[in-house]
Formats: structure tokens, sequence, C-alpha cells
């Protein structure tokens, strides 16, 4: 692996957790067959194999790119189509769902949001993994605490994948900025988006749930 070239199995692991996960969502509760959930993550883990094995780099790095953006907003898409079913079937569908699958459905799509998120965002800050290596100095969408003391960190210290997790979960958790300040439009708005989704699933999905479980 070329120096500079971040590692990339936290991310492979990331895709891997969602394929688990939907396979596990009841199939009625999901907004495409499971195929295609397995053929989009194949693509991902070997665009990121290309990234760092390949002798032809920013090739891959562009491949990747391409790919990992279009399959984590596909992703995130379904992930919202398969929250609208379950509230449909909450709120007017012939046959509701039992508290725990209301329970289950729920996590899962929470969890899928939040890891879903964290990959988009690492994608989009600075140009992705690839613009963050060409032009460290690229404008951020997103001040990291480490970056604003760099005093307190490594020399050269740049976000990983584990950073835009951590920032994902803190969205989907706190609905608001926690550590790091979104600096970019985007950045707010994506930002807002998963607080939206992520409240609506714990609100709607999550609190009917209990409420079954508890009659």
């Amino acid at each position: 692996m070329t120096s500079g070239i971040e590692p990339r199995w936290h991310v492979a692991l990331t895709v891997l957790v969602l394929l688990g996960l939907n396979a596990v969502l009841p199939e009625h509760h999901r907004a495409a067959p499971f195929w295609v959930s397995v053929a989009a993550v194949t693509i991902a883990c070997l665009a990121m194999a290309g990234v760092t094995w390949a002798v032809d780099k920013p090739r891959w790095l562009r491949i990747e790119t391409i790919i990992m953006r279009i399959i984590t907003i596909s992703a995130l898409a379904a992930q919202v189509a398969s929250l609208a079913t379950v509230i449909h079937q909450i709120v007017g569908g012939a046959a509701r769902p039992s508290g725990l699958t209301l329970l289950a459905s729920g996590l899962n799509v929470w969890t899928s949001i939040v890891l879903a998120f964290a990959v988009l965002f690492w994608q989009l800050d600075r140009g992705g993994p690839a613009g963050r290596m060409e032009d460290p100095g690229r404008q951020a969408d997103w001040l990291f605490p480490e970056a604003a003391n760099p005093e307190a960190v490594r020399p050269g210290w740049q976000p990983m994948f584990v950073d835009y997790l951590f920032l994902s979960f803190s969205t989907a958790t706190a609905f608001s900025t926690t550590d790091a300040a979104p600096l970019t439009s985007r950045a707010k708005l994506l930002m807002m988006l998963e607080s939206a989704i992520a409240l609506t699933t714990l609100v709607v999905v999550a609190s009917r749930a209990i409420n079954a479980l508890g009659a």
C-alpha cells in the first residue's frame, strides 16, 4: 500500500455490515431485492481493493469515488423507502406488524442510516479521500476539533473514516452538531437530512413498537 492511501478495511467492514442488516430486514420492508445489495457491496469492495492494491491508484481512486457515491446515495434512498413502508404499515396497513418486528426494523433502518451517511460524509468532505490526498489544504466541509487544535495531534493530521462514522452517529443521536462543525451548505443540509430521518425513525417507529410491546 502506497503511503498516503487511507486504509479501506473500515469502509469495507461498514458496507458488509450494511449488507448484513439488509439481509435480516423483513422482506416486505426492503426497497429492493437482496441480490441488488449483494451486487452493490461486491462492486464497492472491488473498487476499494483496486485502490489498495492496484498500481494505477489515481485511476482507481476516481473509479472508487464514482462507485461509492452512487451506491451510498442509492442505499440511503432504499432505507428511506423502507422507513416509509414501515410507517405506512403503522398508520394504515391492512396487516400491522408486531411490536417486536417494528422495533427490529426501526433499529435496523436507524443503524443503516448512520453507516450510510458515514460513508457519504467520508466521500464528500474535501472531495473525498482522493481530494484530501491530492490537496490537503482544500476547503473542508466539516471542521474537526483536531484540525482546530493542531498542537494536540500529530503533524499532518487528516480525518479518517472513523471520524466521519462518529460524526454520523452523533448527528443521528444528538440531532445537532457535536464536535465537528459544518462549514458548507451541503454539509449542513446533509446533517439536517440525517437528523430528520433518525428522528422520524425513533419517534414514529420505535415509540410505536415500544407501545405495542407494552400493550
